[in-house]
């Protein structure tokens, strides 16, 4: 999914109020209106932070929302940590993105449009009186390929840069990328022969190209050659992956000398394999690449080399065929090729993988009890502590001793933290939205935990609505999450955000059933070939022990709703679990358990899930099927399916439509012929918030009141 990236803008400085904030104090609220969906969309979305070298500037990326063009907006920006009270500078860069750092810290680099395609580029800053001058610097395109840079990295000394370019793996050439593709656009022939899978993947048809990875060095001029050195030849797969990889799945080694990456080889087996596999290649590309982890089957990714190059850390799973699998951090001595786990005692899946300057520490983020916090992770002993606890860590960003990171709470979305390595001294350094949150009231969360499937513990956590006066009852959205391997936590969403059904007067209920991640890999495991038992009954478990705790949610006021893994369980309840209900709402839900296998992208998520294909095993897949229980159903549904949702396809939807509609049961059906999986466009997001409450309102309301916000 590719960004359109349009051309250079004015510079513009806004102040930055760079004062301690603790993360457990509330942000402040003021006696406005109840947050909801309109203060949603025109929030700034701050993501990417990135630290110069010297850990004293702070570069990252600020998603606006243009409402009235229907789209976000990308800006760069930059703040000098080492000054009290300073400035944050808006970079004269329309639409640009990935800023990154040049080994001196004098300059950056970033990706924006050049014409129709986008590039690299770089600001140069001049030094006065030992600080930069930012506003100064002037924009200077660095590559000039005829294809979209899709991801790139930087080398240690600056003298190189990986670069991915989707191209067709028989063209010698960019240039032959691009002459097929214009010829293709002027072809009046529309109908594209496939032999193979994938046909579409999430939301994009396949077109025959793949991401590869090339390599460039920067010329006397600071100017990339026209044509890069491929260094993944022979290589059938997508390095960084598809749809949502990133510069993360390439690195170079310290010396520069050799680049490590992690692709899946597609063959005829893409959609129902897993088998990511770490190789590794000369910089100048002077031979084939190497496969380093073929003896484990299952997947390993992300490579990140120790500073003193003789070690690569990265993370494996065991199981093929299995996406959710925990992710272990492995250390490779390259000298012998020996593997052993680093952190075998903790039950915990890392990710987005950093290590220290001195390679004694490595640095990750995980699920982990309703929250998503920053972890340090000894690498001799495989000790784990944690340095920011609270919230969700996003994204980070290590220079010596400073970390720059990204954290957003269910009161707050993301803004900017520095931190010690050795998590002390948290500080807040932006507040983007500081002034729009303030008069737009939220509810207060509380998690809780009861006794669930098999007398084990389960989490869950309510929200109270706006407003909330003690000795009132109140409606309740009970939400469920999908995955389903994945968490209802602390932490802020754009599309499922619990303060936006508070704003509107409505308690939130949500459990983190047996499945989610967090719990430890067994309870992660205990969902799959069981969607319809283990976490029906943690639903069932932990609604009554809400309804028993929270006495100002009103049971006989309730509405139950899901997004795919959380809309296969509407769907399912609607059948099963019909009783408590008031209304259903259904997102991109799976319908049909049969019919889903044939129709999704990825094979391996329902072959796992189900424990093998659909012709080998019909009778798990008719286990748990929705569509098997249609005729118990009774209770109103707003269903919303989209177009451009490949993984639950739309006919899921409009199946499950039909059924309401032909046995009258009262029902609506919402969709977006361009939107995915999910939700994106601010005014769909507008209109889906609006349809769902209108439906919410009208089927919980109180002697013909619906609630108030």
């Amino acid at each position: 999914m590719k960004l359109l990236l349009a051309a250079l803008l004015l510079a513009l400085v806004v102040p930055a109020m760079a004062t301690d904030s603790s993360p457990g104090v509330p942000i402040e609220t003021g006696s406005g209106h109840p947050f909801d969906v309109h203060d949603l969309v025109m929030l700034d979305r701050v993501s990417d932070p990135q630290l110069s070298p010297d850990g004293r500037y702070a570069a990252f990326s600020v998603r606006s929302t243009d409402y009235a063009a229907n789209k976000g907006v990308n800006a760069l920006y930059i703040e000098d940590l080492a000054k009290s009270g300073s400035k944050l500078v808006k970079l004269p860069l329309k639409g640009a993105s990935s800023p990154r750092w040049s080994a001196d810290g004098h300059a950056l680099y970033y990706l924006a449009a050049a014409g129709e395609t986008s590039q690299l580029w770089r600001l140069d800053f001049a030094t006065v009186q030992g600080a930069l001058d930012i506003n100064a610097a002037k924009p200077v395109q660095v590559s000039h390929g005829p294809l979209d840079i899709e991801a790139y990295k930087l080398s240690a000394d600056g003298k190189s840069v990986l670069l991915s370019y989707a191209v067709f793996a028989d063209c010698s050439d960019l240039a032959c990328t691009k002459e097929r593709l214009d010829g293709r656009a002027k072809n009046k022939a529309t109908g594209t022969l496939y032999q193979k899978l994938f046909v579409r993947h999430w939301d994009t048809w396949a077109d025959g190209r793949r991401n590869q990875l090339y390599i460039a060095r920067f010329g006397a001029d600071g100017n990339l050659p026209a044509e890069p050195t491929l260094l993944s030849r022979g290589i059938d797969g997508d390095i960084p992956s598809k749809p949502f990889g990133d510069e993360s799945e390439f690195a170079y080694s310290p010396d520069g000398n050799t680049v490590y990456f992690d692709v899946r080889i597609a063959g005829n087996s893409e959609p129902w394999s897993t088998n990511f596999d770490i190789y590794k290649v000369p910089a100048d590309g002077s031979s084939m690449p190497q496969d380093l982890t073929a003896s484990n089957k299952a997947w390993d990714a992300y490579p990140v080399p120790s500073p003193d190059g003789k070690t690569l850390y990265y993370l494996a799973m065991k199981t093929p065929g299995f996406e959710a699998d925990r992710f272990a951090i492995m250390a490779m001595d390259l000298a012998t090729g020996s593997v052993h786990e680093v952190d075998p005692s903790w039950d915990r899946s890392p990710g987005g993988m950093q290590i220290s300057a001195d390679g004694k520490t490595l640095f990750v983020t995980a699920d982990d009890e309703g929250q998503h916090p920053l972890f340090a992770v000894d690498v001799a002993s495989g000790k784990v502590d944690t340095l920011v606890s609270d919230g969700a860590i996003s994204s980070y960003s290590i220079a010596g001793k400073r970390i720059l990171l990204a954290r957003d709470d269910l009161k707050r979305p993301s803004d900017l933290y520095t931190v010690t390595a050795e998590g002390k001294h948290l500080k807040q350094v932006t507040h983007f939205n500081a002034e729009r949150l303030k008069n737009a009231k939220m509810g207060e969360a509380e998690f809780f935990t009861f006794k669930g499937w098999n007398n084990e513990t389960v989490q869950g956590y309510v929200v109270k609505p706006v407003d909330y006066k003690a000795g009132r009852t109140y409606p309740v959205a009970f939400i469920i999450h999908g995955g389903p391997q994945g968490a209802m936590s602390n932490e802020w969403s754009y599309r499922w955000n619990p303060q936006t059904y508070a704003g509107q007067g409505f308690a939130v209920v949500t459990i983190n059933f047996h499945g989610s991640t967090g719990y430890g890999q067994a309870f992660t495991d205990s969902i799959s070939g069981d969607w319809g038992g283990k976490p029906l009954q943690d639903l069932k478990l932990g609604w009554q022990a809400a309804l028993d705790k929270y006495h100002f949610l009103d049971g006989d006021r309730a509405c139950a709703l899901g997004a795919s893994y959380g809309g296969y369980m509407t769907y399912w309840i609607a059948g099963v679990w019909n009783k408590p209900w008031k209304c259903l709402v259904d997102h991109d839900g799976v319908f049909d358990a049969r019919m889903m296998y044939y129709a999704t992208d990825e094979l391996w998520f329902e072959e796992h899930e189900n424990g093998g294909a659909q012709f080998n095993a019909p009778e798990n897949y008719e286990k748990f099927n929705p569509i098997d229980h249609v005729k118990d159903w009774r209770v109103p549904m707003l269903v919303v399916h989209s177009g451009h949702d490949f993984r639950i396809p739309i006919t899921q939807g409009l199946g499950a439509f039909t059924a309401l509609q032909r046995q009258g049961i009262p029902s609506e059906f919402l969709t977006f012929p361009d939107e995915n999986h999910w939700v994106l466009k601010p005014q769909n997001s507008v209109l889906w918030h609006e349809t769902v409450n209108a439906w919410l309102k009208k089927w919980t309301a109180k002697d013909g009141v619906a609630p108030s916000n």
